[in-house]
């Protein structure tokens, strides 16, 4: 397909396609980067491991990160928030701001987030002051740093290239051994089991690969300096964070570690998002890690990491200021997940227990999930609307996927795509849980657990393929 051949906006069937309108119109690309410290101002504010009370909880400043491309006749911002996963709604209140601001459209704004365990939530609407201003907070905050971003576009130049780090990535999803295996939530026995431990004993074989693959996008300025970077990475997140306290985890560190591996000056900035890596952790669970102190285990993981991009980097034989941009964003109606008859009798009874004894003998985690097996059969919708997008930068093609992506489908992805590099960015434009495969379903385990996953269980099927064509349509256009 011609690039002349195509409308700049072209909605239709709920999805949308921005592009060129004709080859007169075409001009060298410019790019433009930012960052903005989006730690909490107000306290104290909420963590996963207590509340914060004041900015001293603070270990190491939290950002939402961006780079905007332009070629003259598109143009799309990318930007990645360190936040356990925002939602929708939240992410795009920013991208109208932004947009009445640049001039963006919405559907040509990507925005993710890195899945750090140890920052504030950002949904909350009612609640704690603290948490009710740090949703605020981070709204203006992400529409400044794609505004900053577009502000600074200058003329540019663009590389990729990727680097294998294999040594911190783990598939934390095993098979145990005979007679190992406990009982799930629901009182039933899974196949594989989430993090099992480190016994030997125990321990049978991993039920997944993992995907060593650092990937970056490499930006230069006019003068063939450093101007920004965009690296992926398969790896949930690191942790090891002291309690009470706020972090950026590896994603953080990294970006503040680039700049001097690269000899940039201060307009750079550097970004890590976050890959296909629902079911990849940073524990060795065959090895007898040293004990580390807090945040030791994620400067050692950003080091290696930065050396990764680094090693990338240097793999690049030159950047090119003449690319074709393109995007597609598309929305894909999934079917919720419901529990059968019998599923819910047995959530009913799990919960009308009141013998402490009897609810001492549940499974683990029992009323939580039968809690949450009743919010599924007492959904009132049929369906939940995701957002996907795939984005193409030449020769690189990024996708955005708005789940805890687990990595077969990132390495499925890869490997179907029409570009010799494809980087598949996880918790883009929303998070709506884990996304496993049919087979990983097949298998059990947290998961793929009804409340954990909330989606029909080929709901990575359905997106792989629409994907797929995204990316194929992208991979057609020409100058």
């Amino acid at each position: 397909m011609n690039r002349s051949a195509l409308a700049l906006i072209v909605l239709l069937c709920g999805f949308a396609v921005s592009l060129a309108t004709s080859d007169a119109e075409a001009g060298k690309l410019r790019a433009g980067a930012s960052a903005v410290d989006v730690s909490p101002q107000q306290f104290p504010v909420s963590l996963r491991s207590g509340k914060a009370t004041d900015a001293s909880a603070v270990h190491d400043p939290l950002h939402a990160r961006a780079i905007v491309l332009d070629d003259g006749n598109i143009t799309i911002a990318i930007a990645v928030l360190d936040a356990l996963g925002a939602p929708p709604e939240m992410l795009n209140e920013a991208k109208q701001i932004a947009a009445k601001k640049t001039g963006i459209p919405v559907e040509q704004m990507l925005i993710s987030s890195t899945h750090t365990h140890s920052a504030p939530p950002s949904n909350r609407t009612e609640g704690s002051p603290g948490d009710v201003a740090y949703r605020k907070l981070l709204v203006k905050s992400l529409a400044q740093v794609i505004t900053e971003a577009f502000e600074n576009l200058q003329p540019a130049s663009v590389g990729m290239a990727s680097h294998d780090l294999p040594e911190e990535v783990f598939n934390r999803r095993w098979f145990l051994k005979p007679g190992k295996m406990p009982v799930n939530p629901f009182g039933k026995m899974d196949l594989v089991k989430m993090n099992p431990g480190t016994n030997p004993a125990v321990l049978d074989r991993p039920a997944g690969p993992v995907d060593p693959e650092l990937m970056i996008l490499s930006l230069q300025n006019e003068k063939r300096k450093p101007l920004g970077l965009l690296a992926n990475y398969a790896l949930h997140y690191v942790g090891g964070v002291e309690k009470k306290h706020a972090s950026s985890d590896y994603f953080g560190e990294f970006s503040r570690l680039m700049p001097s591996r690269l000899r940039a000056d201060s307009e750079f900035v550097a970004i890590m998002s976050n890959g296909a890596s629902g079911d990849i952790n940073n524990i060795p669970f065959l090895v007898n890690r040293p004990p580390r102190e807090p945040f030791e285990q994620i400067g050692i993981v950003a080091r290696k990491a930065a050396d990764a991009a680094y090693f990338a980097y240097k793999k690049i034989d030159s950047h090119d200021s003449n690319i074709i941009l393109g995007m597609i964003e598309r929305k894909v109606e999934l079917k919720y997940r419901r529990p059968n008859a019998g599923e819910v009798a047995d959530a009913r009874e799990v919960l009308a227990l009141k013998d402490p004894d009897a609810i001492a003998r549940l499974p683990k985690n029992a009323q939580n999930y039968a809690r949450k097996t009743l919010r599924a059969y007492e959904r009132d919708e049929d369906f939940l609307t995701v957002t996907i997008q795939a984005i193409r930068i030449g020769e690189l093609a990024v996708v955005g996927i708005p789940f805890e992506t687990l990595v077969e489908i990132g390495l499925e992805i890869k490997d179907r795509s029409p570009f010799p590099k494809t980087m598949v960015i996880g918790l883009a434009n929303g998070r709506h849980g884990y996304l496993p495969t049919p087979e990983q379903h097949r298998l059990g385990g947290y998961e793929t657990w009804l409340g954990t996953n909330i989606v029909q269980k080929d709901a990575s099927v359905i997106l792989t393929e629409n994907l797929l064509k995204m990316l194929n349509e992208l991979e057609s256009l020409s100058k």
